[in-house]
């Protein structure tokens, strides 16, 4: 599967920094951004970077993934639970599939998702690591 260049760099910054969108009206974030409150419908929303630390609300180990992540495969898929309340999906790094724990403190970080084969796009964004405290 191929992206276009223009919207990887488009959407560079979502995938990089972690922005969600916070309603002016209710005070509700979401991520990722919206035009909408998908909460009471406001068109009011600001950009609003999320906090990178958070806790494993629930996790699914992925063994037969897309063909494209065939090579990926066991990785462990989370929703995290940031600081703030906001609830985000994104994918665990940086340890073993016996040690994930529901509850374990995350923290963001940068790295790659994917590749376009040898001369296509290298994917960057956050994934979740183990806290180190």
């Amino acid at each position: 599967m191929s992206e276009s260049v223009p919207r990887y760099w488009r959407e560079i910054k979502i995938r990089e920094r972690l922005i969600g969108s916070k309603c002016e009206d209710c005070g509700r974030i979401t991520f990722p951004p919206r035009k909408v409150c998908p909460y009471c419908r406001s068109r009011k929303l600001t950009e609003v970077e999320l906090p990178k630390k958070g806790k494993l609300l629930s996790y699914s180990v992925v063994r037969k993934p897309p063909a494209e992540f065939e090579k990926y495969a066991p990785y462990v898929i989370g929703i995290i639970t940031l600081e703030n309340g906001v609830n985000v999906i994104s994918q665990l790094t940086d340890i073993d599939l016996k040690d994930v724990k529901i509850g374990m403190e995350l923290e963001g970080v940068l790295r790659k998702y994917r590749e376009e084969g040898e001369e296509g796009l290298i994917h960057y964004g956050i994934k979740f690591r183990p806290r180190i405290k």
